[in-house]
């Protein structure tokens, strides 16, 4: 089935980015997969993502299809003007570089709205704009920490952990093109666009809202407590089986009932250790003891069937092997191939939702650094000299 008008509902869009790494440059990939056409617009050596080793080359590849690409050096007064007019037919701007350093280059959101009016103006940067942190760099890693989210990930005994992929990042791209999509449609009825922003750590405290709603409420101060859940039980809990792990989650008391009908112990329902969760959670040594006598000794994809069957909540913990030759993944199709002019070709993930059943749209792999300059500037009205003169003066790589 072809892709509907309805599964690319912004066709027609214009969004320059302006980002690096993740999160910018996640907002705008997020827009392209929606229709928008996207111009990513590079220093002369590119994102910086294309110079920190073999992590950073697969930020590209993930962040960065089906976009063209332009290099220029925003620091003289040439690039900064090939980049306005890039910007003259745009609908949207997104950027996530160092505090300051758009409004510097005359690019900023109030630079460039004065200008274009209509024009959707996104940034995203480590630290709320009005705090007394807006001038630090933000990265994924400072967000998890200052947001106390490493605070109360991973085991009471040991030192705080990172959660294990840049989620902040990849998180502020999501909410970053929500709030465009909203602005958009706000300018459906105003006819002006907005300067929208947000930042990693808002973004790191919003992942964290029930906890926060918890802790503000009156509750003790969240700690770290490894796997399961503080107030609830079995909640989260790891099991061991014959060939992994697993996790359960059955604290509601007749998910409680039901488990232990399940696993042939309907003794458990009337032991006073378990009559209740908070008792449950009280005895949650006794109770782990309890479910790996009872489940250890199958494989995890017996316990995941035996459980799920009875709608118990239960998962097998797989490692990305696992999970790439899995029939999940195969049947969500979301991993997709991303092909280039020049012969590039690989694998990346898709957008993680579905519109009308349409299967996923086929966006080009990540461009080379400035792979569309020619092409861009002529259609921004250069002439050819024009470009060939800003390419000798070092301004269009």
């Amino acid at each position: 089935m072809p892709p509907t008008a309805t599964a690319l509902p912004l066709a027609g869009l214009r969004v320059i980015d302006l980002g690096q790494y993740i999160a910018g440059p996640g907002a705008a990939l997020a827009l392209a997969e929606l229709g928008a056409e996207v111009v990513k617009i590079e220093p002369l050596a590119g994102d910086q993502a294309r110079h920190i080793g073999r992590y950073g080359q697969a930020m590209v590849r993930a962040y960065n299809r089906g976009k063209r690409s332009i290099g220029l050096d925003l620091k003289s007064d040439p690039g900064r003007e090939a980049a306005l007019r890039l910007m003259a037919g745009a609908d949207v701007v997104v950027q996530n570089l160092r505090p300051g350093a758009a409004d510097k280059l005359g690019l900023g959101p109030r630079a460039v709205r004065a200008r274009y009016p209509r024009i959707v103006y996104l940034s995203i940067a480590g630290f709320a704009s009005q705090g007394p942190s807006r001038e630090r760099p933000g990265y994924d890693i400072a967000a998890q920490a200052e947001s106390g989210l490493m605070s109360v990930t991973g085991e009471p005994d040991r030192p705080p952990q990172r959660v294990g992929v840049p989620i902040i990042d990849a998180a502020a791209a999501q909410l970053g093109a929500q709030a465009v999509l909203a602005a958009l449609y706000g300018r459906k009825k105003s006819g002006t666009g907005a300067a929208v922003e947000t930042s990693l750590f808002e973004v790191a405290m919003h992942l964290q809202a029930a906890t926060w709603a918890d802790y503000l409420g009156g509750a003790e101060e969240p700690a770290r407590v490894g796997d399961g859940q503080p107030f609830n039980a079995p909640a989260a809990e790891l099991v061991p089986t014959r060939d992994g792990h697993i996790v359960v989650s059955a604290y509601a008391q007749d998910h409680w009932q039901r488990l232990c009908r399940l696993l042939g112990r309907e003794d458990l329902v009337a032991d006073p250790r378990f009559a209740t969760n908070a008792l449950r959670v009280a005895n949650r040594p006794a109770l782990r003891a309890v479910l790996r006598e009872c489940l250890s000794g199958r494989s995890s994809d017996d316990c995941v069937q035996l459980l799920s069957g009875q709608q118990i909540v239960a998962g097998a913990v797989r490692r990305y092997s696992q999970v790439l030759a899995g029939p999940e993944l195969a049947a969500s199709g979301l991993v997709v191939e991303a092909t280039g002019a020049d012969g590039v070709h690989y694998r990346a993930l898709g957008r993680p939702y579905r519109i009308d059943g349409a299967p996923q749209p086929v966006l080009r792999a990540a461009p080379a650094c400035g792979a569309d300059g020619d092409a861009l500037l002529a259609e921004a009205g250069y002439a050819a000299a024009e470009i060939d003169g800003l390419r000798r003066a070092g301004v269009l790589a």
